[in-house]
């Protein structure tokens, strides 16, 4: 497994990463705790070493399922998780579906992490959504307090605007900022990249295969289940589907000459951007894991990838990425 480093002092990690969320929520019903205690440790021994989760995923559940599967090879790992929602910490309810980094509640969410997790640090603290209510700098200042205590190590934003990232990196320096990139969404191009290379900032891509679009398993006739998110994203409608299949016929022709699937071709492609870029694919198929991860060895030529930007850049997608309420929690 190959290693980038996230962020100038950030930690070393695998090329690619793995995204828990998906073990416990959003893309339909929770898979078997067993079985994704067995798919995390799998990964672990396959050189995975950097894995994502949240309170907000469940809420708790998510982070209570790393924590149990990732207890016997804590040292081995990086451990990311998050705050900034407005989650009562005692009953998991989500107050008005806000925001809350206010200082207190920062620290509250690590100290309840770490049990959570099972461990006495947390490797990467992301702000979930930046909260408008609380200047950025008050964050940075709740953080830097953490880290000096020991219980977090570094610290980092998702899906947060350009000037809050260098607003947070002036006060306390980001190893990494999240937020989604693909070839289904290459919004980060136009600042958070350049901004993120001036700074010396690591990214970190969630949804690196389109929420799955990317991998070809899905078209316009797919039906998803009752409590999978996609069933809300614009992005996803039958009719975006199907204009969008474009974009899928083009990394599947690239993944057929490569001898390749669908998924690698995408995701060596995101890896070929930058090398402070680290994917974090979710899954949970044991398969699935393994194909992703034999994208780390999958070269593309320059020109290969000179002629996938030429080729999607005559695909326009189709449909937002995200419902309107929760885009305009973005970029702030």
């Amino acid at each position: 497994m190959e290693h980038r480093t996230l962020g100038q002092n950030g930690p070393e990690v695998s090329a690619l990463g793995l995204g828990c969320m998906s073990m416990t929520s959003a893309y339909g019903p929770a898979g078997d705790r067993g079985e994704m205690i067995a798919l995390i440790r799998a990964a672990v021994d396959r050189g995975v070493t950097l894995f994502d989760t949240a309170e907000a995923y469940g809420p708790f559940a998510n982070e209570e399922l790393v924590g149990e599967a990732l207890e016997p090879v804590r040292d081995r790992v990086a451990v990311a998780t998050k705050f900034g929602f407005d989650i009562d910490l005692a009953t998991g309810e989500r107050r008005s579906g806000g925001t809350n980094s206010r200082p207190e509640h920062v620290r509250a969410v690590a100290e309840a992490a770490l049990r959570r997790l099972r461990t006495d640090r947390i490797d990467l603290f992301y702000q979930h959504r930046v909260d408008p209510n609380v200047p950025i700098e008050d964050v940075a200042g709740a953080i830097a307090e953490l880290v000096a205590e020991g219980k977090v190590r570094h610290w980092g934003l998702s899906e947060a605007g350009p000037q809050t990232i260098r607003r947070a990196h002036a006060t306390h320096p980001l190893a990494a900022v999240q937020s989604e990139y693909s070839l289904f969404y290459r919004g980060p191009e136009a600042e958070i990249l350049p901004l993120l290379e001036e700074l010396g900032v690591g990214f970190v891509p969630f949804s690196p295969l389109g929420a799955g679009f990317l991998t070809g398993q899905i078209d316009a006739t797919t039906t998803f289940a009752p409590d999978d998110f996609r069933n809300f994203v614009p992005r996803f409608s039958a009719q975006a589907r199907a204009a969008n299949m474009a974009l899928v016929d083009l990394v599947r022709a690239v993944a057929t000459e490569k001898e390749a699937t669908p998924a690698q071709v995408a995701l060596a492609w995101l890896l070929a951007q930058k090398p402070w870029i680290v994917p974090i694919p979710g899954t949970t198929k044991l398969h699935r894991l393994e194909e992703n991860l034999g994208a780390v060895a999958l070269t593309l030529t320059p020109e290969e990838l000179a002629r996938i930007d030429a080729e999607a850049a005559k695909i326009p997608v189709e449909g937002e990425r995200l419902p309107e309420a929760a885009l305009a929690m973005t970029g702030l």
